[in-house]
């Protein structure tokens, strides 16, 4: 494997608040984590949190560190941070040289972590953790690195090489919580729990660590929730107790330069591992099923200036001794459908207000991407037959103010696509259906059509073939049902077409001679009337 792109060091830190992760979440926002996790908090304290007298009822805490030979040390980073009580939005990081510290802080539930640095780096860094601890009186903690434990999750592979790893901690208290971390750039952590245990399963813990090996990369996760935070990790996983993910990098424009793959843990915060990956090439991850599900992402290379292109598959499960194979930026290009549950609807009517947001050049497997590669795009619509407006800009993007009353409306989204080899792509869809304005928004009922040829990553199939093109309806028509489908093909960019059979959701044709290109037609009616005219010209080649 290619040498990775790792983080910098960021040794320990405390994050204030504990946002729950997106379904969606990019390597971008994953390094952006790291940089926030980068600072420290000062101490504030809650006003509401006052005696009889107006002062602020505050206790004092004294933090005592001492290293692995016992000896008071000042090579120690420690944070406190309010979860619950007068003290809930109260942190500190004190810090004194002599290993002793007080500071003054509300009563309240808080959490403490402590990063014990020793005079030599290559022995490790100790990470001691107290998920509760309940301050309503002067009180003493002494942080022992003594009583830390190895974190030792790694491959059964001889050669495989460290990477980088995280740890994250989450505490909960009377309905908030608050979380610890620490990142590591290099081996040799060690962590233990320090004081009474919370209530159970108010301590969530996540331990994942990175590796490069021959012929893979390893992501190894762990989750565990309890009433303690972990003291030490033994996990060395055999290659039978892995799941198999691949990445897969097309490249049917025949572009230039190195894109990026990335894999990361959908729950929970990570790091993450974000590794270069040349065109047409695959990369291989060999995951723990244990830390649930999955994401994955691909950006493609870019020119100077110009934003990466990044396609991403989320929360997909994994399964050991199974493969999982994610295919990015490949042909067919054309209208995908946002398959999460609660997902922002293609087309949305807000009183005289028709918005259409649908990706117009998601890849071959639905997957939308950030910054799409074309060349133009348009977007119109028409009221009873009257142009109500054109907007240009984003594919498949485009807002339009109309009149309340109910009208048949056409609404059409082009976008011209494709350099080098696939130079000439097109994409349209068109949709009719009638509307009215409402007293709430409203979905507006837009189905799409997917055709899912098996290519391979250069974007073509082979010549004068017989192939079966998956073919597969969504949105409005795949809920109320289809009432009629034709699917067309033609073989000189769109000027003749030809009706093809779809038996069995698959459509039959013969592939035109070496270097000849294949374009698509959908023609669809729902149950309920609405229709939609989808065409992808020059879809893909030949060789």
């Amino acid at each position: 494997m290619n040498d990775p792109t790792t983080p910098r060091s960021v040794p320990r830190s405390t994050l204030r608040s504990t946002p729950r992760r997106a379904t969606r979440r990019s390597v971008l926002r994953t390094l952006a984590l790291a940089g926030v996790i980068a600072g420290t908090s000062l101490s504030t304290l809650n006003p509401t949190a006052v005696a009889a007298d107006g002062a602020p009822e505050t206790y004092a805490l004294t933090i005592r560190h001492l290293d692995r030979a016992g000896a008071a040390t000042s090579g120690y980073r420690t944070n406190v941070t309010g979860i619950s009580g007068p003290g809930a939005d109260a942190s500190a990081a004190p810090y004194d040289e002599s290993g002793t510290v007080t500071v003054r802080l509300p009563k309240g539930r808080y959490l403490l972590d402590s990063t014990l640095l020793g005079a030599d780096p290559a022995a490790g860094t100790d990470w001691v953790v107290q998920p509760r601890l309940d301050l309503d009186r002067d009180t003493a903690v002494t942080v022992d690195a003594r009583t830390t434990a190895p974190v030792n999750v790694r491959p059964q592979e001889s050669g495989a090489r460290y990477l980088h790893s995280m740890a994250f901690v989450e505490a909960t208290h009377e309905g908030t919580t608050r979380s610890a971390n620490i990142m590591m750039a290099s081996d040799g952590l060690r962590v233990a729990h320090l004081g009474p245990a919370a209530e159970s399963g108010s301590v969530k813990e996540w331990i994942d660590t990175y590796w490069s090996g021959e012929r893979a990369d390893y992501a190894l996760g762990y989750t565990f929730t309890s009433d303690r935070a972990l003291t030490g990790l033994v996990r060395n996983p055999a290659p039978a107790a892995l799941a198999t993910v691949k990445v897969r990098a097309a490249d049917p424009s025949g572009a230039a330069g190195t894109g990026f793959v990335d894999i990361t843990p959908s729950a929970g915060p990570t790091v993450g591992l974000v590794q270069p990956v040349a065109p047409l090439a695959t990369a291989t991850f060999l995951v723990t099923p244990e830390r649930g599900r999955w994401d994955v992402g691909h950006a493609a290379p870019a020119a100077p200036e110009t934003p990466p292109n990044r396609y991403s598959a989320n929360g997909f499960a994994v399964r050991a001794g199974t493969t999982t194979t994610h295919t990015f930026d490949n042909a067919v290009f054309g209208p995908a459908l946002d398959p999460a549950p609660g997902a922002r609807p293609a087309g949305l009517r807000t009183g005289d207000t028709l918005a259409l947001d649908i990706p117009l050049l998601a890849d071959g497997e639905g997957h939308a991407p950030s910054a799409p590669r074309f060349h133009a795009a348009t977007t119109t619509l028409h009221r009873d037959g009257v142009l109500v407006g054109t907007r240009n800009g984003a594919p498949g993007r485009a807002e339009f103010t109309t009149t309340p009353g109910r009208a048949a409306y056409k609404l059409t989204a082009t976008a011209t696509h494709g350099s080098g080899p696939t130079a000439g792509g097109r994409v349209t869809a068109s949709w009719t259906f009638t509307s009215a304005a409402a007293s709430r928004p409203a979905e507006l009922p837009l189905s799409t059509v997917r055709f899912a040829p098996a290519l391979t990553l250069d974007g073509t199939a082979p010549a004068g073939t017989l192939v079966r093109v998956p073919v597969t309806v969504g949105g409005a028509a795949a809920r109320t049902g289809v009432r009629s489908l034709a699917v067309s093909m033609s073989t000189d960019g769109g000027t003749a077409w030809t009706k093809v059979p779809v038996v069995d959701g698959q459509a039959g044709f013969r592939t035109p001679g070496a270097g000849g290109t294949v374009s698509l037609r959908a023609e669809l009616t729902d149950t309920a009337g609405n229709t939609l005219t989808q065409t992808q010209r020059n879809a893909f080649r030949t060789r």
